[in-house]
């Protein structure tokens, strides 16, 4: 149940929900593989120019596919923009706050993250839906930000051992094992995102359902 649903439920409910959708789902990966491969290399100041402006249309677009899978839903050209452009917007913070550490990046994204989710699911403008976001972190803060950072996590760690053992088993090289090891994963942290939408949402109906009177 999303209400009490922990962190290592959502992420292997994550893992089930890219199982059972797995060729719709796979391409999600291709943001942050074509980032890797595009911004490698770049120096600091580059590096954050082309991650506030494409990186971030990239991944916002593929965050959004990601909520519309979740939701089972689609979306029309208006709404679909409009989610797009708050992940823009949101991820803006992000690559400078990825300099300092990951944790600061984490934590903001979880308090404002959801925007590209609320707006698919309840059709808000792009104000209106930062405040839904925002509202919906506060349900339950510690949750969003343990989630996304165990998702993080993860990610990482599974990433590292494939890369690893694509290179010491073929002959494949570095970079291509990165582009491998990022399509096939990175979508997780996408689709765990947008579940962490239920859980917020259930969240914050439980916080403001009305008390039952005792008798």
């Amino acid at each position: 149940m999303p209400e009490t649903r922990t962190v290592g439920q959502l992420v292997a409910d994550t893992i089930r929900l890219y199982g059972d959708r797995f060729w719709r789902a796979l391409p999600l990966g291709l943001s942050v593989a074509v980032v890797d491969q595009l911004f490698h290399g770049l120096p600091r100041e580059g590096w954050v120019l082309m991650m506030i402006t494409v990186g971030a249309l990239l991944m916002s677009a593929s965050y959004a596919a990601a909520s519309l899978l979740a939701l089972g839903k689609s979306a029309d050209r208006g709404t679909w923009g409009r989610a797009v452009l708050a992940g823009c917007v949101a991820f803006f913070p992000v690559p400078a706050l990825l300099l300092l550490f990951v944790l600061p990046a984490v934590a903001w994204l979880a308090l404002v993250g959801l925007v590209v989710p609320v707006i698919l699911a309840e059709g808000l403008s792009l104000r209106a839906g930062f405040r839904r976001a925002v509202e919906l972190a506060r349900a339950d803060y510690i949750h969003a930000v343990g989630s996304l950072a165990t998702l993080v996590i993860v990610y990482f760690l599974t990433r590292t051992m494939l890369v690893l053992l694509l290179r010491g088993t073929s002959d494949q090289t570095e970079r291509v094992a990165v582009f491998l090891g990022d399509l096939v994963l990175a979508p997780l942290l996408f689709l765990g995102g947008a579940l962490l939408y239920f859980d917020q949402v259930a969240r914050d109906h439980g916080r403001h359902a009305e008390p039952v009177p005792r008798r």
